[in-house]
């Protein structure tokens, strides 16, 4: 998922802020993952590395959402990205019902 940041008519700021799968597929672009992986493998390598599930910039790291998904081989990347969707989804749904999200939703700065 992405959204379009606010404008300041400053051309150096990027067109889309990257969370969820569509974040994770970025940093898996720049970064040599190969397929077909166990989640203990991709966690072992690639766990520590946090991932933005909301625009507000909260963010998990992979190992602890791999933990959460629901299957433990991949095949392919998007299996992968399949998988670790639903678990981006309720992070994102429990942030954005928690208290502070919903007064930070009242104040227009």
């Amino acid at each position: 998922m992405g959204v379009r940041p606010p404008s300041d008519d400053i051309d150096a700021e990027p067109d889309v802020i990257e969370f969820g799968i569509a974040a994770l597929d970025a940093r898996m672009e720049s970064e040599a993952v190969s397929f077909p992986a166990t989640a203990a493998e991709l966690s072992d390598q690639w766990g520590h590395v946090e991932i933005p599930y909301d625009a507000a910039g909260h963010s998990v790291r992979l190992g602890t959402a791999l933990t959460e998904a629901d299957r433990e081989e991949f095949e392919t990347k998007q299996d992968l990205l399949n998988a670790l969707h639903p678990v981006f989804e309720r992070k994102r749904e429990a942030t954005s019902t928690s208290l502070l999200a919903q007064l930070r939703a009242l104040v227009p700065f």
